[in-house]
């Protein structure tokens, strides 16, 4: 995925957890203390599935640099000799 797309899929994720959240509450005949027992873990649940997500975009893009900086060096040794 590019960055871009992971952008996308994050504003994806975070409306999906907001709307998912307001539906819950709607439809949901739990008493005060257990809705916020469910939407303290469903925000943790959201809170781990971006940081997962971020840890790929890191890693992706870390894997990028280190081969935009072997195939940089290899044109800097191609046009030194």
């Amino acid at each position: 995925m590019n960055k871009e797309q992971w952008g996308s899929f994050g504003i994806g994720v975070l409306a999906g957890a907001v709307v998912g959240g307001v539906v819950a509450l709607l439809f949901a005949p739990k008493s005060g203390k257990e809705t916020r027992k469910m939407i303290k873990d469903k925000t943790m649940e959201v809170v781990d599935t971006v940081k997962e997500k971020a840890v790929g975009v890191i890693d992706a893009f870390k894997d990028g640099a280190h081969e935009v900086n072997h195939k940089g060096r290899a044109v800097i040794n191609a046009i030194k000799n």
